[in-house]
This record gives C-alpha cells, sequence and structure tokens, in this order.
C-alpha cells in the first residue's frame, strides 16, 4: 500500500486487500488493528508537518554509512526517541537492532552490486523508526525514513525480522530519487515490483544464492505458523503465496490474460505487480547464476535511466530487452524476450545497424541516454544521466 503524502509517496508492504479480509474476517482485536492500519494514511498527513528532511545538504562519501533507529514506544508520532546511532553498539532490542543491521546491509548491496552511494545515490541517511503503533500490521517507506510496526502477534510477526521486506520499502526509496513510477495502474504496480525484486536480490545476496537455489518469496518471516501460507508474495508463481480464511486467497496473476481491473488498490499495484515479478523470475532463472549480477544490474539500469514516471508493462519489457543488448549482446536480449512472452507481453524493440534501440511514440517522453557498457566483472555500469530531483 502507497500513498502520496504531498509530493513524497508513503509505502507499505501488506498491501489493503489483506487488511480488509483481517477487518473483515477477524477476531475482535485482529479487526481493530486492521482498521487502525488501513486508517494511517489519514494519520501521517496530520504527522507529516513534525517529520524531520532528511534530505542531503550535500554528497556525503561513498561507503560512509549513516544510519539511526528511533522506537515510538508503540505510539504513533515520528521520529520517535533515538536507540541506536551510526556505530553505537547494539541495543538488545531485535527490533531496533534489526532495522539497523538491515539498514546497513542494504546499503552495502547497492552499493557492492550497483556502485549506488544510498537511497540518493549521495549518501542519504537511513532513519528507521521501531516500535510503531500497538501491534501494527505494516512496514513503511514515508518519502524520508522507515516505520516498522511490531505485528498482531497472531497473524503477522515484527516487521523488522523479514529482510526482503527492510530492501523491499528501501527501494521505493530508491525509485522515489531515481523513475518516479505513479503509485496508479501499470506504474504503481512496476512501483512495486521493482521493490519485490530488489528486496529479493537482497537476501539472495546476502545468502549467497543463485536465482535456481533462492525461493523467491517476499515476507516469509512475518507470518504466524497459524497462518496458512509461505509468505505475503511470490515472484515465482504469484497467487500462491497464501490461501487463509483470514487472509483470503492470494490474488496475484502471473500473465497478461489474468490482468486484474480494479479501482482498489490505487488500480490494483500490489496485485497486478506479479506480472513482470514472474517476467524478472522467468528471466533469472532462465539466464542462471546469481540473480543480481546480470538480471538485477539489467534492472537497476532500466529504473535509473530508461522509465518514465508513467510506464507501462510494455515500456518495461521493451527497455529491458534495450539494456540487455545495449550491455550483454544479443543472446542475454533474447531470453529477456522470451521472459516477458512468458507472461504475454511481446517485446516491441527495433534494431538499427545491429545496434539496440526502441521506438519512442511521439506522445511519450524520451527516455534516458542508455549507459556506458561496462564489462560484465565490474560491480555496475556507469550511469551516464540522472533527474534532479525535489529535496
Amino acid at each position: 500500500m502507497c500513498r502520496r503524502a504531498s509530493s513524497r509517496v508513503v509505502c507499505s508492504i501488506i498491501p489493503p486487500h489483506i487488511l480488509r479480509c483481517l477487518a473483515e474476517r477477524g477476531d475482535q482485536r485482529q479487526r481493530d488493528l486492521a482498521f487502525r492500519t488501513l486508517g494511517f494514511s489519514a494519520h501521517l498527513r496530520g504527522q507529516r508537518q513534525v517529520l524531520t528532511s532528511v534530505s542531503f545538504l550535500g554528497t556525503t562519501p561513498t561507503g560512509v554509512k549513516r544510519r539511526t533507529v528511533y522506537t515510538a514506544g508503540n505510539a504513533m508520532s515520528l521520529p520517535g526517541s533515538l536507540v541506536r546511532g551510526e556505530g553505537a553498539a547494539a541495543t538488545g532490542d531485535p527490533a531496533a537492532d534489526e532495522a539497523y543491521d538491515g539498514a546497513g546491509t542494504a546499503y552495502d548491496f547497492f552499493q557492492a552490486a550497483f556502485n549506488r552511494n544510498s537511497l540518493d545515490d549521495r549518501g542519504l541517511r537511513l532513519d528507521s523508526t521501531v516500535h510503531f503503533g500497538n501491534g501494527y500490521d505494516n512496514a513503511h517507506w514515508n518519502g524520508q525514513q522507515m516505520l516498522y510496526g511490531d505485528g498482531d502477534g497472531t497473524v503477522f510477526k515484527r516487521f523488522t525480522a523479514s529482510l526482503d521486506v527492510i530492501g523491499h520499502e528501501l527501494t521505493h526509496g530508491i525509485t522515489q530519487y531515481e523513475a518516479e513510477l505513479n503509485y496508479q495502474g501499470q506504474s504503481g504496480a512496476l512501483n512495486e515490483h521493482f521493490s519485490d525484486v530488489f528486496g529479493s536480490l537482497l537476501k539472495q545476496y546476502v545468502a549467497k544464492q543463485t536465482a535456481a537455489q533462492a525461493d523467491w518469496l517476499i515476507g516469509r518471516e512475518l507470518l504466524e505458523p497459524t497462518v496458512k501460507g509461505v509468505a505475503v508474495r511470490s515472484l515465482k508463481a504469484p497467487g500462491t503465496a497464501y490461501d487463509d480464511p483470514l487472509l483470503g486467497v492470494d490474488p496475484q496473476p502471473d500473465h497478461m490474460k489474468k490482468f486484474v481491473q480494479t479501482e482498489d488498490d490505487n488500480g490494483g499495484v500490489h496485485i497486478n505487480s506479479g506480472i513482470p515479478n514472474k517476467a524478472f523470475y522467468n528471466f533469472a532463472t532462465g539466464l542462471g547464476g546469481n540473480a543480481w549480477d546480470r538480471p538485477g544490474r539489467i534492472w537497476y539500469v532500466t529504473l535509473c535511466n530508461e522509465l518514465s514516471s508513467n510506464a507501462t508493462f510494455q515500456d518495461c519489457a521493451d527497455k529491458t530487452f534495450k539494456v540487455a543488448k545495449d550491455l550483454y549482446g544479443a543472446a542475454v536480449a533474447k531470453e529477456v524476450r522470451s521472459a516477458w512472452k512468458g507472461v504475454g507481453i511481446t517485446v516491441q524493440a527495433v534494431t538499427v545497424s545491429g545496434a539496440a534501440a526502441t521506438q519512442t511514440p511521439a506522445n511519450k517522453p524520451a527516455a534516458k541516454p542508455a549507459p556506458k557498457q561496462a564489462p560484465a566483472k565490474q560491480k555496475a555500469p556507469a550511469k551516464t544521466t540522472k533527474k534532479a530531483k525535489k529535496k
């Protein structure tokens, strides 16, 4: 769930259709907590005036992490009381230490894999607030910082327990500073898709798993044992993550012929993201090896350099094909084409004089220039352009 707050976007890991199921089917406590979570966006609008801006005043050198963890003490005021700053000893509070460690691990991953210096690529401080709300069933990127609930203890556990959830939400921050994908319809589903992809890649990178070895699940650690499900979402098999009396049935499609037309959830951003998720899974497993390597790099460059804010699934397919050919040649681009075809999307790219290119319709903003080609063993390709971001 993700809503705009002024010029910023508030993003959440648990979508509204799950929370509504809890509000309708749960016991009295579960219903109350679900309604409270659903009403959070209204509360946030009242809070955003007191949020401390974490926008940079300059550039922090690459490799210098800046993490700050606060506790809300089960209240809903931000940022809360400081419990751990950069370099400080562990607190002994699992939520605080997981938020601190997870932010650092995500920073290290994006630096090592893509040569990125924090979310804004200029060393943005990574602020987190834990123990947000009382039994709060969600985690958020609110456009400035992370918020983590403790879960209700019967359906959801604490939200810092899942590294891919931390990576998912922090990736919303990267999207905010790069493609700025509008949180509606297909562009909103792509916003969720990129967060799911890089959340999963973060977990795979830490576990040193190949694409074939990974579970491709998002939020596996969040579910209590009584829940009939394996995670919140599955990139490998969208629509199979859960089938539970309280949560309902996972509604994600895995093919365009199953695309869900809805006004709910900003046009189904958490639902239809299953389609590009499956395409990425197809590509990564079809190519083999480490998914954060060539597949992750292609998706990262596409997010940073190629997509407009209103990008569609077709745009993403065409641009990932283009980037794949620019960076790795025709054989890898062919795998990208096959992956998208597997979900019902035919790449509409054109080759000109042996070089990959795409046609840009007259009514569509031109994409950024392609990055310079980098050798495959480099950690990240150079980015030739960078959008100016509003701070």
